[in-house]
């Protein structure tokens, strides 16, 4: 029987942002609390792309991720998806 974690609500919150007025999570967050690699997650999505509704995912503009990436401050240029 596996053991369920409880992520704290603030854990959760903090990797929320607002972007075009939606609520998002980055891909790189929800990997990081399903306890899987980025990779692993986007696959799993593109294998099963018709459960998810269109809005589930888009991919940010160039000035998004400038954005997203001076609220964050720790994400090296390059090295994160725009997804």
């Amino acid at each position: 029987m596996s053991q369920k974690i409880i992520i704290p609500n603030e854990t959760i919150t903090s990797k929320i942002y607002l972007i075009r007025n939606q609520k998002v999570m980055l891909d790189r967050d929800l990997a990081e609390l399903y306890e899987l690699e980025t990779k692993q997650l986007k696959r799993q999505v593109r294998r099963n792309i018709e459960r998810f509704p269109t809005s589930f995912m888009f991919e940010l503009t160039k000035q998004e991720n400038e954005s997203i990436r001076s609220q964050i401050g720790t994400l090296k240029k390059g090295l994160h998806s725009f997804y």
